[in-house]
C-alpha cells in the first residue's frame, strides 16, 4: 500500500476534529452577551495574540516577501467578514439558523474554485451540493421570521468559501503556522480600522467583556479559533476546498444538537429536521467516498 491513502485518512481525521471544534462556535455566539462586531473583535484580539506569542516562542513562521505577507493579511480580512455575518446572523436568528444557512458553502464553493483554479465546473460537486441545499430547505423551512439571519448566513458562506480557496493557495508556497499568523495578524489590522466606525453605527454597549463573557472567549479563541483552523489547513494540503467546506456541513448537526441542550432549540425536531439532517450528511459521505475511491486509483 502507498502512502497516499494512510495520509487521506489522516487529513480525514484531522478534518472532522476541526468540525467537531467548530460545530461549538455558534454556540459560543449564543452564550457571548457582545453584539456580532465587538465579539469577533475580541475573538480575533485574543486569537491573535495567544498564537503570536506561541509562534515566536516555537519559531515556526518562515519568511516571506513584503507582498506575501500582505497577501496572507488581506485573505484574514476575509476571515473577519465571515466570522462577522456568521454571528450577524446568530444574533438575528438563532444558533440552528445559522449555522444550517451557513451549511451552503459546499455550494459557493462548488461555483466560486472553478473561476480561480481555472478548470470547468464539475457537474457531480453540483449533485452533491443540491444534495446539501435540499437538507437545508428542509430543516428550517425558509420562516420569513429569519430571513434577516438566513441573509446573513448566506453571505458568511459566500465569503468562507472565498477564504478557503485563497487560503489553500498561499498554503502551497507557506507552513500552516505561517499562514495563520499573518491571517490573524490581518483580521486584527482590518478590526481595529473598522472598530470606530462599527461603534459609531451600532447601539451603544460596554466595550470590555464581563468575567463570564471574558472565559468563553479565552476557551473560544484557543479551542476553537486556533486548534479548528491548524486542524482544518493541515487537511486542505490532501482534501481540495470543496470537500473541506462541504463535509463542513456537519457542522450544523454539532451544533444544533447542542444547542438544543444548551438553549431548547428543539422545535425543529420533526420529519423535516431529520430528513435535511441525513441529506447533509449524505452529501458528506457520498463526496468523501468519492474522493478515496479517486485516490485508490491513483495509487
Amino acid at each position: 500500500m502507498t502512502k497516499t491513502n494512510p495520509e487521506l485518512k489522516r487529513a480525514f481525521l484531522e478534518l472532522h476534529a476541526s468540525i467537531l471544534l467548530a460545530g461549538w462556535t455558534g454556540v459560543f455566539g449564543k452564550l457571548i452577551s457582545l453584539s456580532a462586531g465587538l465579539l469577533v473583535f475580541w475573538r480575533v484580539a485574543v486569537a491573535s495574540a495567544l498564537f503570536c506569542l506561541w509562534a515566536s516562542i516555537s519559531r515556526r513562521v518562515e519568511h516571506a516577501r513584503a507582498g506575501e505577507r500582505i497577501g496572507m493579511m488581506l485573505v484574514g480580512v476575509l476571515l473577519l467578514m465571515q466570522w462577522t455575518l456568521f454571528y450577524a446572523a446568530i444574533k438575528a436568528s438563532n444558533v440552528s439558523i445559522g449555522v444550517v444557512a451557513f451549511s451552503s458553502v459546499g455550494f459557493f464553493t462548488a461555483l466560486l474554485e472553478p473561476l480561480f483554479a481555472r478548470r470547468a465546473i464539475r457537474l457531480q460537486e453540483i449533485l452533491f451540493s443540491i444534495i446539501t441545499i435540499l437538507g437545508i430547505a428542509l430543516i428550517f423551512r425558509f420562516d420569513a421570521q429569519y430571513r434577516l439571519g438566513i441573509l446573513f448566513g448566506l453571505a458568511s458562506a459566500a465569503a468562507s468559501a472565498l477564504l478557503a480557496i485563497f487560503f489553500r493557495q498561499y498554503r502551497a508556497r507557506f507552513s500552516a503556522v505561517t499562514v495563520l499568523h499573518w491571517q490573524l495578524l490581518g483580521a486584527l489590522a482590518a478590526s481595529l480600522a473598522l472598530l470606530p466606525l462599527y461603534r459609531a453605527l451600532m447601539p451603544p454597549e460596554p466595550f470590555f467583556p464581563e468575567a463570564l463573557d471574558l472565559a468563553y472567549l479565552l476557551i473560544f479563541a484557543t479551542l476553537c479559533t486556533i486548534g479548528m483552523y491548524l486542524l482544518q489547513i493541515q487537511a486542505l494540503e490532501r482534501i481540495s476546498a470543496f470537500t473541506v467546506n462541504l463535509s463542513y456541513n456537519l457542522e450544523p448537526v454539532y451544533s444544533i444538537l447542542i444547542a438544543m441542550i444548551l438553549f431548547d432549540e428543539a422545535r425543529a425536531l420533526n420529519w423535516s429536521f431529520w430528513t435535511g439532517l441525513l441529506l447533509i450528511g449524505a452529501s458528506v459521505l457520498l463526496q468523501t467516498g468519492s474522493v478515496l475511491r479517486a485516490a485508490r486509483r491513483a495509487s
